[in-house]
Parts: C-alpha cells; sequence; structure tokens
C-alpha cells in the first residue's frame, strides 16, 4: 500500500528532474470567489502534467529493480506524455495505449517523445485488457495511471510541495480541490497533507455526468461511470476507481465536488487572464469548483494539466 514513506521515497527519486510548481494567487479570483485562492500550477510540470512524476518514480522504481526491456502505460495523453518522457530520459524504449478520440496534441507529443503510440476505441475495447494483452506479448512492464503504488507516491509528492509552500503562505488550514479520475493525483495528495498539513481537507472535484467518486462517496461503495466518453473533460475520465485510490479517496476524502463543462471552460479563460498559464478542461476543474461553489476560508485548486488543443483554448476564450 501506498504510505508517507513512500511518497518522500518518491521525492528523492523527483529530485533535480521535475519541476516544483508554484503556489499562484490573484486578487481578481479571491474576489470571484469570495475567500483566498491559491492555484498549485501542476500544468507547468513537464510534458504539461502532474503525470510526469508518478511516471518518473514508476520507471525509475522498475529501473532499479533490475533490467528492463521496456514499459507499457494506456492513457488518454497526459499519463502517456509522463511515461513516455521517463523511459526515454532512462533510455527504455515504450508503447502507449491511447484511446483514439484523444487530443491531436496528445498522441502527437506523446509519438515525439519517442514513444510507439497503439490507438483503441474507449467506447467498445477494454484498454486495460489491451494494455495487459501487449505487456505479456513484448515482455513490457506495466505502468499504471492511477492503480499502482509508485504512481500514487510520485503523484503525492504534489501534495508535499502543497503543504510546504501553503505554509510559507501563512495557510495552514484549506480546502484543497483537486481533478480526479482514477484518484491517483487526489488520493497522493491526501495521503501526503494527512501526514504534513493535516488541518487541509482534500477535495475530488469531476466533469458532470462523469462523477463516479462523489457518487462513491455518497454511496459507500465503489460505483461505475456510465459512459466513458463524451467529454471535454478527457484527461480525468475512466470506469472507476482502482482498487488502491478508492480506500484512500473514501478514508482521506472530504465530499467530492461537481463542475459543468462550461464552467471549467470559464476557468481555463479566467486561468489564462489572470494567471497567465494554459489549462485543459480536465485540468481546470478545480479551480472552476473553487471559484464557482460556495465555501469558507482559504481554497488550494490543483491545476493538473495544460494539454489543450489551439481549437479548444480558443473556445474556452471566446466565451
Amino acid at each position: 500500500m501506498t504510505s508517507i514513506a513512500l511518497i518522500e521515497a518518491a521525492a528523492k527519486r523527483l529530485a533535480g528532474h521535475a519541476r516544483r510548481t508554484p503556489l499562484l494567487s490573484s486578487p481578481f479570483l479571491d474576489e470571484i470567489a469570495s475567500r483566498p485562492v491559491f492555484v498549485k500550477a501542476e500544468c507547468l510540470q513537464h510534458t504539461g502534467s502532474f503525470k510526469f512524476r508518478g511516471g518518473w518514480n514508476a520507471v525509475s522504481a522498475l529501473v532499479e529493480a533490475g533490467p528492463l526491456g521496456g514499459v507499457i502505460a494506456y492513457s488518454s495523453g497526459n499519463h502517456a506524455q509522463g511515461v513516455a518522457l521517463a523511459a526515454k530520459m532512462h533510455g527504455i524504449p515504450a508503447v502507449i495505449v491511447m484511446p483514439a478520440d484523444a487530443p491531436a496534441i496528445k498522441i502527437a507529443n506523446t509519438r515525439a517523445l519517442g514513444a510507439e503510440v497503439v490507438t483503441y476505441d474507449r467506447a467498445r475495447e477494454d484498454r486495460d485488457a489491451l494494455g495487459a494483452r501487449l505487456a505479456a506479448e513484448r515482455g513490457l512492464a506495466l505502468v499504471k495511471p492511477f492503480d499502482m503504488a509508485e504512481v500514487i507516491a510520485g503523484q503525492g509528492t504534489t501534495g508535499l510541495e502543497i503543504a510546504e509552500q501553503a505554509a510559507e503562505a501563512g495557510v495552514s488550514e484549506a480546502a484543497v480541490l483537486v481533478p480526479c479520475g482514477g484518484g491517483g493525483l487526489t488520493s497522493g495528495i491526501a495521503l501526503a497533507l494527512r501526514a504534513r498539513a493535516p488541518g487541509m481537507v482534500v477535495h475530488p472535484v469531476e466533469p458532470e455526468g462523469f462523477d463516479d467518486v462523489a457518487r462513491s462517496q455518497a454511496a459507500g461503495e465503489r460505483l461505475r461511470n456510465e459512459r466513458l466518453s463524451g467529454s471535454i473533460c478527457d484527461a480525468i475520465i475512466t470506469p472507476v476507481t482502482g482498487d488502491l485510490t478508492w480506500p484512500l479517496l473514501r478514508d482521506l476524502c472530504g465530499p467530492g465536488l461537481v463542475v459543468t463543462e462550461e464552467e471549467a471552460l470559464k476557468a481555463m479563460a479566467l486561468a489564462h487572464d489572470r494567471l497567465k498559464i494554459v489549462l485543459e478542461p480536465g485540468g481546470a476543474v478545480a479551480l472552476a469548483a473553487a471559484l464557482f461553489r460556495p465555501g469558507a476560508g482559504p481554497v488550494i485548486a490543483v491545476a493538473s494539466g495544460g494539454n489543450v488543443d489551439r481549437a479548444m483554448m480558443i473556445r474556452a476564450l471566446q466565451g
């Protein structure tokens, strides 16, 4: 199981490789939310999202364990790029299984990082089964997108930084809102903050219609999404949370929040205008919840990714 010790070990592996992304703020955003708003800009991480953290930690752990012929991962794009870059930096091959409807920029960037891309139909094909088959056929080590201890630990280093940076800003109690798909980032941050900043409460944030985590929390049991496609928030669309992430989400997090696609697009535009950062829809849902859902006291929103097509960014900016 993932623990604070694994997150601390991940931080040591990532030192000198991952960026310590900034914690940003703007009085304009504070005014909209009627409370202090801080934004953890993981969109400025290598490959444009937090996924490099988990990818680097997992690939590093596999390399440390012994000779490795290569790695395989499945992802809509951000995990793909994180693993592809980590594999390239370690000098090993990477095969990435990606949905055919993933944003073109994510597929192109993954290939540009030297990975072989295998596409699939996310509505008709099982990516887990496809990935497992390719791994067995080619002798590759599977790096899961969220349900893997080393991946969760790598993402949890974001929480260590939030604890340090919030303390520097004089904030010891806050709601921490995190974009949530399979739950690797959310559960990792929750585990790190429980140890380092217990006054902070993590809340998963999901897009409307794909809120399996919020529904699972309310039901007390793990539920699935009825649909697997059809949202502009592609980066955080998963069938169900993982065997490792669900207990952490259930036991360590506050109630999940749900935002609309329109609110995510508004948050993208505000992040561009007020913070001068670029977010993708899935990476903007936490900021959307911080701005458009009522709450008291400081709020920290994780801006998890910025890999967005130009057309989608133009759509957000044009309102």
